[in-house]
């Protein structure tokens, strides 16, 4: 085998170039404008939204991960941020359901434009990687499941956060303010 980290880089790399970097724009125009933001997704996706959401809250958003215990209910003037490669967990794809039928937007990351995630968001963020299924429309990848889709959502999101962050005018000394301080 080749070097797999150069193996793994050329995958992002890929993904990363196909990307529409122009979603990005209206994804950080929503948050800035959204009363509180909740982030939902599971396994590694999951994860991965939790990520966005504890950097988010670095950045002063008033942030949630649905599904923890002090998580409140959605209401009119939030925002969900779905993430799902396959766009077809049904946890998500409720959650995203719910959340629209409350009246709030539904922004989906997903790798299928066409799946009930994307069909139920009001803004698609499309991330043409590979997931678990490997499904024609997906890029090709080494990697098992869906690590590709993972490894840039994860970029995708903190690349969100930068231009976020020069929205609200965050520094990193005031985000760094807001970083935990028991440990």
């Amino acid at each position: 085998m080749n070097d797999p980290l150069q193996l793994i880089m050329k995958e992002i790399e890929q993904v990363l170039c196909d990307f529409q970097t122009t979603s990005m724009e209206r994804v950080v125009t929503i948050l800035s404008s959204a009363t509180r933001v909740f982030v939902a997704g599971e396994g590694r996706s999951g994860l991965m939204a939790k990520a966005f959401a504890m950097r988010l809250m670095h950045l002063g958003a008033d942030v949630y991960v649905v599904g923890e215990t002090i998580t409140p209910s959605i209401q009119n003037g939030d925002v969900l941020i779905a993430v799902s490669g396959s766009g077809v967990t049904k946890s998500t794809v409720w959650m995203a359901e719910k959340a629209r039928q409350l009246g709030c937007p539904v922004m989906a990351f997903t790798t299928d434009v066409a799946s009930p995630l994307a069909q139920k968001a009001s803004c698609i963020v499309y991330v043409p990687a590979a997931t678990k299924y490997r499904r024609d429309h997906e890029k090709a990848s080494i990697q098992p499941l869906s690590s590709l889709f993972d490894q840039c959502i994860h970029i995708i999101l903190d690349a969100i956060c930068l231009q976020y962050a020069e929205v609200k005018q965050v520094e990193h000394k005031q985000a760094f303010s807001q970083h935990s301080n028991l440990d």
